[in-house]
């Protein structure tokens, strides 16, 4: 396939461009090329928009096929006074101006009155409640708005009625000024052709709008963008053919490997060893090929329990607690079914974790309904009578479906324009997305406390152990591990728990809040994760190293890119697409000097100790900074937090500068001192 192919219409002339951050529209020449859309704006050449075609998550299209008359004011006004027109009717105004802006009306030495004209109607700026007779006009009196329908002909007017009251007002601050009807023999000036409005409704949840001259001009770049942002082929992708010249291929792939991760384990433990049995991938198709297991168990045991799990994802160490030597495990659902089948291999992993009269949890991430009802399907749970020291607790985390639908209600109920308190409250607390963010947290807390105050070692699973699973246990290591909250330890944190792990991020991103086309592989639940890293770093920000822009950065990557991070579903895939050799990598981007300085949070400071976020309701908050930042503007925030930086800087500068001077400075000569005490 060719990416020409899918292109119908590659430039358009005088588009029109509205985004978030314009004041006013901007007409320019628009571009489609294979990843990217592109505005350049005229006459001064700027390039207004630079959209990777794969960030779109829906293109919403409206033609009008009519021909088009162009907005024109009748060259007469009221005895040369300028009138001014209180927008407040949408549908018929939409030519001029936007609901609650002004439109101002020209001034013209003749006497008369301002009409102004589009396909659909005119409107004529008149002082009689009754109708289009023109009585004279007295000082601060209000005009009135009369609507003619043109659908018949402009020669032949259709009062539109039904208007009882007037639409809107203009003052006219001036003595009595006669007022003429309008030249009947004027008519709107014909343009040739029509035009259509593409909306564009990204994956970071930016809307952008486009009119397009030309019915099938439009039709065209519309299609050619619904293909383009819809190409499954992983090779054919961005990240593939993006080639910075500050990074190299090879540069941050191995950057987080997992055998440093268990050389630091091997100082502090010996009941754990790094086993090589998923060697090209055979015993688990979405584990990595090095995994840790438990030093007493064979790598036949692992092979024999890993088909046991669904899709062979047998229990592996995810994180060793060094103040007590607990052990926190990830793994999928057992295939007990419904004649509750066992495997004494599976039984010998999570047997020899444990000492004699130790207990376990095992945190199951479904309901118990849930979990039973899998069983029907050959799924299923760990039976009390095959694991006697571990004990069972379901915390029910939503994914799929229900989690996808969560996000979109959120998002729309963000978008709403003037919407009253109210209604503002009522449709947040029914979008569920803020209790989803309760329940991740408090199910991490659970694991958390298992593992720190009451000394116990804990297995996570759900049904797949590919989504919340990995969402209970990342989280949970950031409660617990400072050297997760530093910038280079969440980052290796990220590959080590979602992207070895195998959190099928193809699937789960390839649509975000927009889209009407989603299939039930859908679910946003990295966003989950860091909407819950944002909560503690909003309960404690001193304990992060890094700010807010780090987590809307990861999120953006995670569903577009121009690095191979996050791309595929697991490592196998990776290996297949020939990910590493063929893509750069974004920690190495985010590891430039230049680049990591912005999502340094410069109040941080280090602590050693384990942060228990509060999960109360009162404690959750919106992360606006991700669900409003298209629509609430930041600048004050941003400057606020630019001198914030500042002052830290200045205030690390002034302390380094007196600590030198103190080390510049001559000891004092002991001897001397000796013969003035003399």
């Amino acid at each position: 396939m060719e990416f020409s192919e899918l292109i119908k219409t590659a430039t358009v002339e005088k588009a029109l461009l509205w985004r978030p951050g314009l004041d006013t529209p901007v007409t320019g020449t628009l571009c489609v090329t294979s990843h990217h859309l592109l505005l350049s704006s005229c006459p001064r050449g700027d390039l207004e928009l630079w959209l990777l075609i794969r960030n779109v998550d829906a293109v919403e299209k409206r033609c009008r096929s009519s021909p088009r008359l162009s907005p024109r004011v009748c060259p007469l006004a009221v005895s040369g006074v300028p009138l001014t027109l209180s927008c407040r009717m949408s549908p018929l105004l939409s030519p001029w101006a936007a609901p609650g802006s002004v439109l101002p009306l020209p001034r013209c030495p003749a006497a008369g009155i301002a009409l102004l004209s589009s396909s659909e109607c005119r409107i004529w700026v008149g002082t009689s409640p009754r109708g289009p007779a023109p009585p004279c006009g007295t000082p601060g009196s209000a005009f009135y708005f009369y609507f003619i329908d043109l659908h018949h002909g402009p020669t032949v007017p259709r009062w539109r009625r039904g208007w009882r009251e007037p639409p809107g007002t203009a003052r006219c601050c001036c003595p009595r000024v006669p007022v003429c009807p309008p030249d009947p023999g004027w008519c709107p000036r014909r343009v040739s052709g029509s035009s259509g409005t593409i909306t564009l409704r990204c994956k970071d949840l930016k809307v952008l709008q486009l009119e397009i001259p030309g019915m099938e001009q439009c039709l065209n770049i519309a299609s050619s963008i619904e293909a383009l942002s819809s190409v499954d082929s992983v090779m054919m992708m961005y990240p593939f053919f993006y080639r910075p010249p500050s990074l190299r291929l090879e540069q941050g792939w191995h950057q987080f490997p997992l055998e440093t991760f268990f050389q630091r384990l091997c100082s502090r433990s010996s009941q754990w060893r790094l086993s090589t049995v998923n060697r090209d991938f055979g015993a688990c198709p979405s584990y990595p090929e090095a995994v840790i297991v438990p030093a007493a168990v064979g790598d036949d045991t692992v092979t024999k329990a890993a088909r046991f799990r669904q899709g062979g994802r047998f229990p592996v160490l995810s994180y060793f607690h060094p103040k007590n030597g607990t052990a926190l495990l990830r793994s999928s659902q057992p295939l007990t079914g419904h004649n509750r089948r066992r495997c004494p291999e599976d039984e010998k992993i999570l047997g020899t974790i444990l000492d004699e009269g130790e207990r376990g949890f095992i945190i199951d991430t479904r309901s118990a309904q849930a979990a039973k009802q899998a069983r029907m399907g050959g799924g299923g749970t760990e039976p009390k009578s095959a694991y006697p020291q571990w004990r069972r607790l379901h915390r029910a985390l939503e994914r799929g479906r229900p989690l996808q639908e969560s996000f979109s209600r959120l998002v729309e109920a963000c978008s709403e324009p003037c919407v009253s308190m109210d209604r503002w409250l009522t449709r947040l607390d029914g979008s569920r997305w803020l209790s989803h963010v309760k329940a991740a947290l408090s199910t991490a807390c659970l694991a958390a406390q298992c593992l720190d105050r009451e000394d116990c070692k804990v297995l996570v699973h759900g049904a797949e152990g590919t989504d919340t699973t990995l969402l209970v246990t990342a989280l949970a290591q950031l409660i617990l591990d400072p050297c997760c909250r530093s910038l280079q330890g969440f980052l290796g944190l990220l590959e080590r728990e979602w992207i070895q792990a195998g959190h099928p991020f193809q699937l789960r991103c390839a649509r975000s809040a927009s889209s009407h086309a989603r299939s039930k592989q859908e679910a946003p639940v990295f966003l989950l994760f860091l909407d819950c890293v944002w909560q503690l770093s909003r309960q404690f920000p001193f304990s992060l190293e890094f700010g807010e822009e780090l987590l809307l950065t990861l999120f953006d990557n995670a569903y577009a890119s121009a690095y191979g991070t996050f791309l595929c579903n697991n490592e196998k895939e990776r290996r297949l697409c020939k990910v590493k050799e063929s893509t750069h990598s974004l920690w190495a981007w985010l590891n430039q000097p230049e680049e990591k300085q912005k999502y340094l949070n410069p109040l941080y400071s280090h602590n050693p100790l384990v942060i228990w976020p509060s999960v109360e309701p009162q404690s959750i908050q919106l992360w606006q900074g991700l669900f409003l930042r298209w629509i609430r503007p930041s600048q004050h925030l941003d400057e606020a937090w630019r001198e914030i930086r500042r002052l830290v800087e200045g205030n690390n500068n002034s302390t380094q500068e007196s600590t030198g001077k103190r080390l510049s400075q001559p000891l004092p000569d002991s001897t001397a001192g000796t013969e003035d005490g003399r």
